[in-house]
């Protein structure tokens, strides 16, 4: 018999930051066990299934200190968001080697999510306080891979940031998908580097 899902409240892109209401990250990272990152389990693992929460969380990485999985309404396809297990508000609140553990993996990330998506430009944005546009208030980074658009005649179209764009529901299947491949290219990007003596 499987477990029903744990819900989490609906996501309100527009909504304040909220001290009371659970945290949906803290819930991700207290549901999925950690992995080695250069050796993530198969995708049919019980510990990756995207469906132990409500909405899913389709991971990507999951370290001691650290998890990433992708963003239920991405404002482009490989949006990641990076986070501390521990609960920390803000980035100020982080600890030193949290700190020095989401410096390590953004790059790492960065460098998987172009891999993965075959997109050559990101941006990496953190937002601190609900005017900074947090609206889930526990630290996190969002890598958001940005196509070319202007070369495709599309002038008309612009991805914004800051809580603000063009966003869409994330498809499960395709999710599923992307979030293999992701966990592939870190494996793929970490092997790389250590052959070159880089971590």
């Amino acid at each position: 018999m499987s477990e029903s899902p744990k819900l989490l409240q609906p996501f309100d892109p527009g909504a304040v930051p909220s001290d009371t209401e659970p945290c949906p990250f803290c819930s991700i990272c207290a549901s999925y066990p950690q992995f080695p990152p250069d050796n993530p389990p198969p995708p049919s693992s019980p510990s990756l299934d995207p469906f132990k929460l409500s909405p899913p969380a389709f991971l990507v990485l999951s370290t001691p200190s650290l998890v990433a999985f992708l963003d239920i309404l991405p404002l482009s396809r490989g949006h990641l968001l990076l986070c501390p297990r521990a609960h920390r508000p803000k980035l100020t609140d982080v600890t030193p080697q949290e700190a020095a553990d989401l410096g390590a993996y953004l790059r790492v990330l960065s460098a998987a999510v172009v891999r993965a998506t075959g997109v050559p430009d990101w941006n990496v944005v953190q937002n601190n306080g609900a005017a900074a546009a947090q609206v889930v208030n526990h630290v996190h980074y969002h890598l958001i891979p940005r196509p070319e658009i202007r070369a495709s005649g599309r002038f008309r179209e612009s991805f914004t940031m800051f809580g603000r764009g063009v966003r869409e529901e994330l498809d499960d299947d395709e999710a599923a998908v992307l979030a293999e491949r992701l966990r592939n290219s870190v494996t793929e990007v970490l092997e790389e580097e250590g052959r070159r003596g880089r971590l």
